[in-house]
């Protein structure tokens, strides 16, 4: 079945959750219920009164109810609308304004009454905004309240732009946006000295109002916010626990929005469990981090006392399964990431043979290699595997403007100097330093800027890939066209990625492929990246032998490694390595200090990727494994043949 658990409560829950396999799943089950409320109200001559969400977490199902009106005749004559908020100040017509992804996503594609979309005005002057949302409010009243309220969550908490501290009688009003959701927002605006400060938004007491909730939440990013709204205490600080109130709303997630929900992160309290391999190591890991205790010290009373008692029974006694597990987690370790020549590998994560691997590492931007897997690219190089890197994007909407001048300002100088001809250069320094004096935010550059940042992005990663051992020839540029916008809003996936990639495929014929495993963010980069060499691989699959016995591995990003239970390759780094590692990454200077996106992270790209690997160390020895100075981890994606 698609929809898992159908409304299953459990005693951790305080409000109705639905899990559905996908986001798309979820979003067609959506739309198909506003369809039905403005189908039943429509037989009824009455108007069907929505409130609507910006944000891309409606967006999919926004594109069905278009689907159904175009395909189906859904007509939305009847449907009056009112939307639950807009920055402030903010012209209608601009890229980032709400009145402009509702005509986007929405009302352009539908007979909808335009007299009949409300949306927050962003242009009134501060002192009419009062009068505005009373008068919002009171629209609202008139009409006999809003039939169907659609949300999406924050990392903050946030429904609506209702931020910790909202009342929960709040009304529509003025707000001061929260510095985590400027920062959310920063790519759509181009940085977030450029997202505005405040917005107007319905607050948690109209939506209360609503005869109809539903909160929409897809991708493990969601997952801690969604456990803290659905599982915790009413506060403040989480606006969206206000909602437990209610007997009207229903939480709508995908499984990755909902893992950490008690019911799917440690199932063993709350029910029976059915034991398999993966759910022993998860718990028994759980166990020794709850407690602080390494695995081998965990008592039958440890089980007993903490839910387990089931597993202690039917598996037990439970030191068998603490040395199950503890060698387990240890033939995750090794020194031979390409598998070592001669050596048992029934116990080992990668093959003994062939000894000497062809491997591409795959890096969705020009630094990710390093950062991300920089020890173990630079241990595969010194134990003589045939090393290729794929960088599968230019990275070049993430280089500062005035670095581009100055690269280019090099350029006429060094023409100057060596006597040549510059005229053109001069005119085209000129120019670019013009469109960049009077650029807007999240404007698109001119093709020649995108070349020049591109062209540094990509020499920072010779840089660094020669620093770890390749020669050039297997230094590898794809600039995938899906990418290549120029705006952070990218491109769909064709089949001219694909192309590409398995091009690349077919003539290094790898047995070993790394791939950034990053799925936190449904719409980022990385996982478009990731997507794109799966595709390739299972085509590649039904027909090339060899593709057979490529596997792929996954490793993750500067921001947040994999849970210790899922690792199947810790790789561990010396200090030397460490160091070796860090000197690859100071390759990227033009992401150093600070970088155009550093997300919520403070710290520079080399620290946290050497914090993460210490910490990957630390929690293994911490489990009482041996104690290494910094680990990379891995897991193995499994295809389905």
């Amino acid at each position: 079945m698609a929809r898992l658990n159908l409304l299953e409560e459990t005693r951790f829950e305080k409000l109705p959750v639905s899990v559905f396999e996908n986001p798309k799943i979820a979003s067609v089950n959506v739309a198909h219920r506003i369809a039905n409320l403005i189908k039943t109200k429509q037989a009824n001559n009455t108007p069907a009164v929505l409130g609507l969400a910006t944000g891309v977490t409606p967006i999919a199902v926004y594109a069905e109810l278009v689907r159904l009106h175009k395909e189906e005749g859904l007509s939305f004559k009847n449907v009056i609308t009112f939307n639950l908020d807009e920055y402030y100040p903010m012209q209608p017509n601009a890229a980032q304004s709400y009145v402009t992804f509702m005509n986007e996503n929405l009302f352009d594609h539908i007979d909808i009454d335009k007299n009949n979309v409300h949306i927050p005005d962003g242009t009134l002057a501060l002192e009419d905004i009062p009068a505005f949302c009373l008068d919002y409010e009171k629209k609202i009243g008139d009409l006999g309240g809003l039939d169907i309220q659609i949300l999406g969550i924050g990392r903050t908490g946030h429904i609506g732009f209702n931020e910790p501290g909202s009342a929960p009688n709040s009304g529509t009003r003025l707000v001061t946006l929260d510095d985590l959701t400027r920062r959310d927002a920063a790519r759509d605006f181009g940085g977030k000295s450029f997202v505005p400060t405040k917005a107007i938004t319905m607050g948690i007491g109209t939506i209360f109002k609503a005869r109809e909730i539903i909160l929409m939440a897809w991708s493990r990013k969601k997952a801690s916010i969604i456990k803290k709204a659905v599982e915790g205490e009413i506060s403040g600080d989480v606006p969206a626990t206000f909602l437990q109130l209610s007997d009207n709303v229903e939480f709508i997630l995908d499984q990755p929005a909902a893992t950490d929900l008690t019911r799917f992160n440690t199932p063993w309290l709350v029910k029976d469990c059915v034991w398999t391999d993966a759910l022993i190591r998860k718990a028994v890991i759980w166990l020794a981090n709850t407690l602080k205790k390494p695995i081998l010290k965990l008592t039958e009373d440890d089980y007993n006392n903490n839910g387990m008692a089931q597993l202690a029974t039917e598996k037990g006694p439970v030191y068998n399964i603490n040395i199950h597990i503890f060698n387990k987690l240890q033939h995750t370790i090794t020194g031979w990431p390409g598998g070592k020549p001669n050596a048992d590998d029934s116990q080992r994560p990668e093959r003994a043979e062939p000894a000497k691997k062809r491997v591409i590492i795959f890096s969705p931007h020009p630094d990710d290699d390093v950062i991300s897997m920089g020890g173990t690219f630079i241990r595969l190089v010194d134990q003589k595997h045939d090393v290729h890197v794929a960088y599968q994007t230019s990275g070049n909407t993430a280089v500062w403007d005035d670095d581009a001048l100055r690269f280019v300002e090099f350029n006429v100088d060094f023409t100057e100097k060596m006597g040549m001809d510059n005229t053109h250069l001069k005119e085209l320094y000129q120019n670019m330093r013009t469109f960049i004096e009077q650029k807007k935010p999240n404007q698109v550059d001119t093709p020649e800027i995108q070349t020049v940042k591109g062209l540094i992005r990509k020499g920072e990663a010779i840089a660094g890939a020669r620093y770890c051992g390749l020669e050039d020839d297997h230094i590898h540029f794809q600039a995938l066209p899906f990418y290549e916008s120029g705006k952070n809003q990218k491109n769909p996936v064709t089949d001219a990625d694909i192309e590409l990639t398995i091009e690349l495929l077919q003539k290094v014929k790898p047995q070993q492929v790394f791939a950034a495993g990053d799925f936190e963010d449904p719409h980022g980069t990385h996982i478009v990246c990731f997507n794109i060499i799966l595709e390739a691989l299972n085509r590649l699959r039904k027909t090339e032998s060899w593709a057979k016995d490529c596997w792929l591995w996954m490793y993750r990003g500067a921001w947040h490694e994999f849970e210790t239970y899922e690792i199947e390759m810790a790789v561990p780094i010396s200090p030397q390595e460490l160091e070796r590692k860090k000197y690859a990454i100071f390759k990227h200077q033009s992401q150093k200090d600070r970088a155009v996106f550093p997300g919520d992270d403070a710290r520079e790209f080399w620290q946290r990727a050497e914090d993460r690997n210490r910490d990957t160390a630390k929690a293994y020895d911490d489990l009482g494994l041996a104690e290494y100075e910094a680990m990379e981890a891995f897991v193995r994606w499994k295809f389905q043949d």
